[in-house]
Parts: structure tokens; C-alpha cells; sequence
């Protein structure tokens, strides 16, 4: 809990005392029901009003009505005689009951749903943004209802910036949307994640790229399916902290809503019901081949921008030799199959996504690695009874594919005491409930530190101890010896 809530709580329970013990005290009731309204309205102005709250917001109003009328009828002299010169204790114990019962239950409800702090990133460049709407003439959007429509994108460019330059500017706070999509992923109501958006990310508008280096190796991420651009803050803060372009994408009808900046929004819409195993495998084949096709017109938007940026911020600035990307779930399937149809990905990192379309047929000749949750891993051994959402039959034959066949350096680790989500900043926004055997800062730290010795590795040609074997840093990670090849092979 932030210390404006704790104050509030504490305010609250005094209150309640206050009126239990001293009810015709109008001094001391006056003092109380303006400290509740001042507990009120600073914690509403500083820190935002917020569902888990909402047992001690009943409990102040309650109050604030009570000591209101007490007043007032104090004010008038109003007397009645009939009153009892005893106060029941029954009423007195129940009351104190309520009231301890209902902070309790905030107190509960915040440490379920914290207003977390982000972890600091590791590099030595600050953080800036821009978001722009980018529409590809070229494809027509397959499930717009209305016809010649063509397939828009909302895109966000994480960039590095010299801290000095930084200084005194806001930060961005999480978007609402990320609320949204995590309501979609496990069917909580969106209301309990409203807070998010007062929750202050390291990253800041209207800041100059910095000039520390000529230009930057670029990093695109594709999210999992009713999921966000910005799922996973950590680890983009942390790849542009250590000198990268990220530019995360939302891909309209598998992200979650997408809003555009005229106000249209685009929906999540859930996939179909098929009769077959194969026929979903078709359909996510078509699924994966649009989104990768989105990763490939971003890469044409962001060489355009090189060379004439209309925000005039990147040109000149962008390392198009040295091009990775990386996406969770759907969007690490995403990022298989880009690096399979557009060889200008020079490599890719994959989530626990899938293997569907062209990347399950053909050898990769980038460097790749796939990292999978323990959780999900389990899912293969052949006597699992317990599979895992995401786990489905043609899976682990086009994984063997992928990694047997491929041309270049191929890495396969597996997470213990990860799941599927584990790879988002779920366990930041719920450590009880999603930071499994490990502290939240950990959870997050596992992700983006193998995510950039990744590409460190293969975009800067730096040496990574992570990916040489086991860390005891990260004692959860294991790399399995049969798909994890140093094979020091060029690309043709």
C-alpha cells in the first residue's frame, strides 16, 4: 500500500473509535470528519481513487454522514431524553468488528493489487516514446466489416535518451489499455486494474534521441493474443537503457483493443470454434502470416523514417543492419515466422509461442532462441495429464523442425516456477497470485536478462556469459543440450 492509503486506513479506524467513544464530543467530532475529508481528498488527488480502496471508502463515508449529522443536530441543541445513559456494548463490539473487517479487507485487496514501483533498468540511457498510427495501402483488413478498408497499426517507438536531457520531465504512466488486456487474458473485471494508469513507467515525451552513438541496433515486439504493446515494460526499458530501438506493435483484432488517435477503437475478437485440431492449426497458420506481414511493413516504415522521419526524430539514427525481434505467445509465434518470410531480421527471441506457417516447413538462418515456462514444459512429456492452455498436439514435431534444421546458433531454455504469463509484468502487477517461488523483481529480471544478452549478442557481437550455460544468478533456467547448437554458421 502507498503511504497515503496506510494514512487513510489509520484515519479511518480513528474515526470509527472516535464515534464509538466520544459521540457528543463536537470538538473532537468536528477534527475527526475533517480529517477524514482531507485523508480523502489528498489520497484522491495524489495517489487516485482505486476499487481496492473501496471497503475503507465505505467505512469514511459512513463516518463523514455520521459525524455530518452529529454536528448538525449538535448545532441545533436537539435533546433526547429517551437516549440511554449506557451505550450497548453489543453495538460498540459489532461496529468495531465492521470496521476492522472492511480495512482488513482493503488491506487484503492492495496487497493482492499492489501500486507497484517498476524496477529500475540496468543501462546507461533514459527512456522516450512516441506513438504513431501507420496504415499499410498495400493489404486490405480481412475482418473489418466494411470493404477496401486497409490494415491499420498502432505502434510505439521506445528510444534512448541522455538522462541530462531527461531530467524534469514527466513520466509516462502504464496505459489504460494494458488494464483491458489483462481483464481478456484471465477473465478478472477490467475495474480492479484501473489504478494502473497512475502507476509512473521510467519513460518520457518530447525528448531528442541521444547522440551518444550515430545510430542504434533496432528491436521490434509483437504481444500474445489479447494482449498489449505494452505487456512488457521491463524489458523494453531495459533493452533501450542498454542502447536499443524498441517498437512495440499492436496488431487490430488479436491484441486487445486497439485504440487509434481519431478515437476508433478495433476489439479482441475471439477466435472461432473448429471441429478439428488441424483446422485451427490452418487458421492460426493465416493468423501468424498477417501478423508477421505487420512486423514486415513496420520494418518498411521504420527504413522510410531513416531516410525522412515526419516526426523528425530517427532518421539517420536507425542501424537497419541490425534488426532482431522478439514477441510473447502469439507474438513469439509472430516473431518465428518473420524471421522465416523476411531475412532483414537479423535475429529472434520467441516467448512460448507457436511454430505456424512457412517456419515450420523451411530452415532459419537467423540466430534464434526460445525460452518456455516450466509450467508448460511439463506439457510435453507424453504422460502429462494436466496439459497446459497452450499447449496443442502439433506442437512439439514443429519444434523439433525448427530447432534440428536450423542454419544458425539456436538456444532452447526452460523457466521453472514459470507459466505461460510469466513472461509479461503480471508478477509486478500481483505477486501474490502470479510471482510463483520467486520474488516479482526476480520474475521480471529472468525475461529481460536473457532477452538482451540475446541480442547483445547477435545485434552487437558482445559475448554473453547467460548464454554459454547455466547462471547462478538465475539458477531456474536450463538450457536443453539437444536443441541448443552453437553452430557458427552464416546465413547464406
Amino acid at each position: 500500500m502507498r503511504i497515503l492509503e496506510w494514512i487513510l486506513v489509520l484515519v479511518t479506524v480513528i474515526g470509527a473509535v472516535v464515534m464509538l467513544v466520544a459521540p457528543k464530543r463536537r470538538v473532537v467530532g468536528g477534527i475527526t470528519l475533517l480529517a477524514l475529508v482531507l485523508a480523502i481528498l489528498v489520497h484522491g488527488v495524489i495517489d487516485h481513487f482505486r476499487v481496492q480502496m473501496l471497503p475503507t471508502y465505505l467505512v469514511s463515508l459512513v463516518l463523514m454522514i455520521v459525524f455530518a449529522v452529529q454536528l448538525w443536530n449538535s448545532g441545533r441543541n436537539i435533546q433526547n431524553t429517551q437516549k440511554r445513559k449506557h451505550r450497548s456494548w453489543f453495538k460498540i463490539i459489532l461496529t468495531s468488528i465492521l470496521v476492522l473487517a472492511l480495512s482488513a479487507g482493503t488491506i487484503v485487496l492492495t496487497s493482492l493489487f499492489p501500486a507497484f514501483m517498476m524496477p529500475e533498468s540496468t543501462g546507461s540511457f533514459a527512456i522516450g516514446t512516441f506513438s504513431q498510427q501507420i496504415t499499410d495501402d498495400s493489404r486490405e483488413e480481412t475482418k473489418s466489416a466494411e470493404v477496401g478498408d486497409k490494415r491499420e497499426l498502432m505502434i510505439n517507438v521506445w528510444y534512448p535518451v541522455d538522462q541530462e536531457t531527461a531530467k524534469g520531465l514527466p513520466l509516462e504512466h502504464y496505459p489504460a489499455e494494458l488494464g483491458e488486456a489483462i481483464s481478456l487474458v484471465f477473465g478478472i473485471p477490467p475495474v480492479v486494474f484501473s489504478y494502473l494508469d497512475t502507476i509512473p513507467t521510467h519513460v518520457v515525451k518530447g525528448a531528442e534521441v541521444s547522440a551518444a552513438q550515430s545510430k542504434y541496433p533496432v528491436l521490434l515486439f509483437s504481444p500474445g493474443i489479447r494482449s498489449t504493446r505494452f505487456q512488457s515494460m521491463t524489458a523494453i526499458e531495459e533493452l533501450v537503457s542498454h542502447g536499443y530501438i524498441v517498437v512495440g506493435i499492436d496488431h487490430p483484432y488479436t491484441s486487445a483493443q486497439v485504440t487509434f488517435p481519431d478515437g476508433h477503437a478495433v476489439s479482441y475478437e475471439p477466435d472461432p470454434d473448429f471441429p478439428t485440431t488441424d483446422e485451427l492449426y490452418q487458421y492460426n497458420i493465416k493468423g501468424i502470416g498477417i501478423r508477421a506481414a505487420d512486423a514486415s511493413f513496420v520494418l518498411d516504415t521504420l527504413t522510410q523514417w531513416n531516410s525522412h522521419d515526419p516526426n523528425q526524430l530517427l532518421e539517420g539514427k536507425l542501424d537497419l543492419n541490425a534488426v532482431g525481434i522478439f514477441g510473447h505467445s502469439y507474438g513469439g509465434a509472430t516473431t518465428a515466422e518473420a524471421l522465416a518470410q523476411d531475412e532483414r531480421f537479423k535475429a529472434g527471441l520467441n516467448l512460448e509461442g507457436g511454430f505456424w506457417g512457412k517456419v515450420s516447413t523451411t530452415a532459419l538462418k537467423q540466430p534464434f532462441m526460445y525460452i518456455m515456462s516450466g509450467g508448460t514444459a511439463k506439457s510435453l512429456d507424453p504422460d502429462a495429464t494436466a496439459k497446459d492452455k497452450v499447449f496443442y498436439p502439433e506442437f512439439e514435431p514443429d519444434l523439433d523442425r525448427v530447432m534440428t534444421s536450423s542454419l544458425n546458433d539456436t538456444y532452447y531454455l526452460t523457466v521453472e516456477n514459470f507459466f505461460h504469463q510469466s513472461f509479461t509484468d503480471i508478477s509486478l502487477i500481483s505477486p501474490k497470485m502470479f510471482a510463483r517461488g520467486m520474488t516479482p523483481e526476480h520474475n521480471v529480471d529472468i525475461t529481460r536478462s536473457y532477452t538482451l544478452a540475446f541480442f547483445d549478442r547477435y545485434l552487437k557481437g558482445e559475448e554473453q556469459p547467460l548464454l554459454q550455460g547455466p547462471s547462478s544468478q538465475f539458477p531456474e533456467a536450463t538450457y536443453d543440450s539437444k536443441y541448443t547448437k552453437q553452430r557458427h554458421q552464416k546465413a547464406d
